[in-house]
C-alpha cells in the first residue's frame, strides 16, 4: 500500500506539533517545580540588565572595580529598601488590627443580617461569612510569617548571586561581541531584550512613583490609616500589569470601609480609578509600547503564565520574563519568527520591518536625542 506523501507530510507534521507541545508542559512544570530556586535566579538578571548601564557610565570616570563597586552598592540598596519597607509594613499592620476587631464583627453581624433579610439560610449566611471573624486574622499572620521566612531565605541567595552577576557585567560585551560573529541573530534578539527592558523598568519606576505619590496624598487627605505604606504598594503593584492597580486598591479600600464606612471607600475606589486609568492606562502604555511591542491579551497571559509560575516573583517580573522568551524563542529563529506577529501589539508595516534582515538596530528616544545633540 503506497502513502501519499501529502498525508505523510500531515502525519510528520502533527506528531512535530504533539511532540513540542509535550516538550513544553515537561519544561513548565519543571520551572514551577523549581520555582523557589529559579524566581531569585530571574530577578538577580534582571536587575543586573537593568542597572549595568551604571556601571558601564561610570567606567568612564573611576576604575573597573570602583564601577563595579556601585553596581553593587545599588544592587544591595534596592534589596535593603525592600527588605526595609516588609517589615515596616509588617510592625504598622500588626499595630492597627486590634484596633479594627470591634468594627469587623459589627460588620460581619450586619453582613450576616442582610442576607438572611435576603432569604438565605441562617446556617448557610454564617458559613459564608465565617472568613471575616477576626480570628482569622492569626491564621494570616502565621502565612504571612511563612511568606517572610521564605523571602529572607532566598535573599541569601539573591546576595550572592547579585554579587557574581555584577563582578562579571564587565566582561558581557567582549562575550557578546564574540557570539555576533556566530549566532548574529541571537545578539540583536538579546540586544532587543535589554533594550525592551531597560526602557519598561524605567519607565513603570517613573510612573510608579508618580502614582505613589498622588495616591499617598490622596489616602492622607482622606484620612486612610497608613497612607505612605499604600502608596509604597501602590508603587510596587505599578509593575505588575493590567491587575496591579487592583491590588494595590484593595487594602487601602478595605481600611476605608472599616474608618468610615462605605461613602469613604467608594471615594478611595473613584480617587484611585481616576488616578491610575489617566497615568496607568493612557500615558504610561503609549510611551513604553514602542519598545515592549506586547499586545494587551500577551501581557495579561504573560502575568497569569509567571504567575503560576514563579509566584510573586513572577507576577512583578511578567512583562520582562515574557520579552526574553520572545528574544530566545521567536527572535533569534528564523523558523519561528512569524509568531512575533502574534506577540505584538500591532500588524502595521513598520513592526514587519522591525525583523528584516537588513533593518538597523532600534534606538530608543534617549540614544536618538543624545544623537541629535551630537548633531548639534
Amino acid at each position: 500500500m503506497r502513502i501519499d506523501p501529502q498525508d505523510r507530510r500531515s502525519t510528520a507534521g502533527v506528531v512535530r506539533a504533539l511532540v513540542v507541545t509535550a516538550a513544553i508542559v515537561v519544561v513548565v512544570a519543571g520551572m514551577r517545580a523549581a520555582g523557589g530556586l529559579l524566581a531569585p535566579i530571574l530577578l538577580a538578571l534582571i536587575l543586573v540588565v537593568a542597572l549595568s548601564p551604571v556601571q558601564s557610565g561610570l567606567r568612564r570616570w573611576l576604575p573597573g572595580w570602583a564601577a563595579t563597586g556601585v553596581l553593587i552598592i545599588v544592587l544591595y540598596g534596592i534589596l535593603a529598601a525592600g527588605a526595609a519597607s516588609l517589615v515596616a509594613a509588617g510592625i504598622q499592620l500588626a499595630s492597627i488590627a486590634p484596633r479594627y476587631e470591634d468594627r469587623v464583627r459589627d460588620l460581619v453581624d450586619e453582613v450576616q443580617h442582610w442576607l438572611q433579610e435576603q432569604g438565605l439560610n441562617p446556617d448557610d449566611a454564617s458559613q459564608l461569612v465565617t472568613r471575616l471573624d477576626p480570628s482569622t486574622l492569626a491564621n494570616i499572620a502565621q502565612t504571612v510569617a511563612g511568606v517572610v521566612i521564605s523571602l529572607l531565605t532566598n535573599l541569601v541567595f539573591l546576595i550572592t548571586l547579585l554579587l557574581f552577576m555584577a563582578v562579571e557585567t564587565a566582561g558581557y560585551p567582549s562575550r557578546m561581541a564574540r557570539v555576533d560573529m556566530v549566532r548574529p541573530r541571537l545578539t540583536r534578539a538579546l540586544r532587543q531584550f535589554v533594550h525592551g527592558t531597560r526602557r519598561y523598568l524605567l519607565v513603570s519606576t517613573i510612573f510608579g512613583l508618580i502614582v505613589a505619590i498622588f495616591d499617598g496624598i490622596a489616602l492622607w487627605i482622606l484620612g486612610i490609616p497608613l497612607a505612605t505604606l499604600w502608596a509604597v504598594l501602590a508603587f510596587v503593584t505599578n509593575y505588575i500589569p493590567n491587575i496591579g492597580f487592583v491590588i494595590g486598591l484593595a487594602p487601602p479600600a478595605v481600611l476605608a470601609l472599616l474608618e468610615g464606612g462605605v461613602g469613604l471607600m467608594v471615594v478611595v475606589i473613584i480617587v484611585y480609578s481616576v488616578i491610575n486609568f489617566v497615568l496607568q492606562s493612557i500615558i504610561q502604555p503609549k510611551i513604553v509600547g514602542d519598545s515592549v511591542n506586547l499586545s494587551v491579551t500577551v501581557t495579561f497571559l504573560s502575568l497569569i503564565f509567571w504567575t503560576f509560575v514563579l509566584g510573586g516573583v513572577g507576577a512583578v517580573l511578567a512583562v520582562p520574563l515574557t520579552l526574553l522568551a520572545r528574544a530566545l524563542l521567536v527572535d533569534a529563529s528564523p523558523g519561528t519568527r512569524w509568531a512575533d506577529i502574534f506577540l505584538s501589539g500591532s500588524a502595521s508595516v513598520a513592526g514587519e520591518a522591525r525583523w528584516s534582515p537588513n533593518a538597523p538596530p532600534r534606538k530608543g528616544w534617549w540614544t536618538r536625542r543624545r544623537q541629535k545633540r551630537r548633531r548639534r
